[in-house]
């Protein structure tokens, strides 16, 4: 299979498809300079994907520094994974009393199943998926267990009750971790709405009372997160765990599971892209601009192509909800601004 960046020197790129080329090809970097080195481990730093391209490098004869760098980098993803997953336990423990499924997401849930996907990535808050009719009892319990809000505004509180597809973000007191906890996988107000019952009851138990979205739902939730909802920012990251996703179980059924909840569109265009960037595919002129957004850090991991990023973060909002609502939206937080 022919690299997915075949036409960028060695040394040398244009943008983060230098990670993506590592990532899938892990034996060209052998071909390296150290300017090729400070790009690669810059932009994969930017793209939080650093622990990631450690694990996959792990064992290759690298420059000593390099070395040192991504051992570094594995023992940091090593820390968070644990974190991760006692944070897991801590959310299982406060709701275990209520009997309700808690369906574990991104990436916890690659960690916890231990997935591919899970291998050296970073993880941030811990995303939870609990059924809408248990949203209150939920919200009581993980506050009386010690988290609270972060940002305790009127305006936002009402906002991400009335239209949004997670209660407002909390973070614990004494640990300081954030918990999101989803009731459904898009906004209310977004143009798609997925099933998200039918995701809890395909949700496959890990054994210690939490669960996962099956295989295929990952990818519908990933590609969902990805593509019908935000502006791509930390997209690569996300994309490499469709990568992983794919790799790991295939792709039987994904097409039905997808139509299903109305993500026929991202998830077909999540394949293209994983096929472009690590398997040197071949892409449409519409998935090029996603691309060159994926894709958008310069030699030093900076963003670049600032007109790009402003059209995919003005996509982002208007996939969320209506023109009308989008304006009042923006100046209400305008004004409190």
């Amino acid at each position: 299979m022919r690299s997915a960046v075949t036409d960028l020197p060695p040394t040398v790129a244009a943008d983060a498809r230098l990670l993506a080329r590592a990532l899938a090809d892990p034996g060209r970097v052998m071909a390296l300079d150290a300017e090729g080195w400070t790009s690669l481990l810059t932009i994969a730093r930017a793209e939080q994907l650093i622990g990631t391209l450690a694990l996959r490098l792990d064992g290759l004869p690298l420059p000593h520094a390099v070395e040192a760098i991504l051992g570094d980098a594995r023992a940091a993803a090593e820390q968070g994974r644990r974190a991760a997953l006692w944070e897991a336990e801590m959310a299982r423990r406060a709701l275990a009393p209520l009997g309700c499924p808690v369906v574990l997401l991104k990436g916890t849930a690659y960690a916890a199943a231990g997935l591919m996907a899970g291998q050296g990535r970073s993880i941030g808050d811990l995303d939870i998926l609990v059924p809408r009719a248990a949203l209150d009892r939920v919200e009581a319990a993980v506050l009386g267990a010690g988290w609270e809000w972060v940002k305790p505004d009127p305006y936002d509180d009402a906002y991400y009750r009335r239209w949004m597809h997670e209660l407002p973000p909390l973070i614990h007191r004494e640990r300081d971790r954030m918990i999101d906890v989803h009731h459904t996988i898009l906004p209310l107000t977004a143009r798609v709405t997925p099933d998200p019952a039918r995701l809890i009851a395909d949700s496959v138990p890990l054994g210690n009372g939490l669960r996962t979205l099956s295989p295929n739902g990952m990818i519908v939730h990933a590609a969902a997160h990805l593509f019908a909802d935000g502006d791509l920012a930390g997209g690569l990251r996300n994309l490499w765990d469709i990568r992983c996703l794919v790799e790991e179980f295939g792709t039987e059924g994904l097409a039905e599971k997808a139509a299903r909840h109305g993500l026929r569109l991202p998830v077909a265009r999540a394949l293209r892209l994983v096929d472009g960037l690590f398997a040197g595919g071949r892409t449409s002129s519409s998935d090029r601009l996603y691309v060159r957004r994926l894709t958008a850090r310069d030699g030093w991991g900076r963003p670049t192509r600032p007109v790009t990023r402003l059209a995919f973060y003005v996509r982002s909002h208007a996939l969320r909800m209506p023109p009308a609502m989008l304006a009042r939206h923006l100046w209400t937080k305008w004004r409190k601004a």
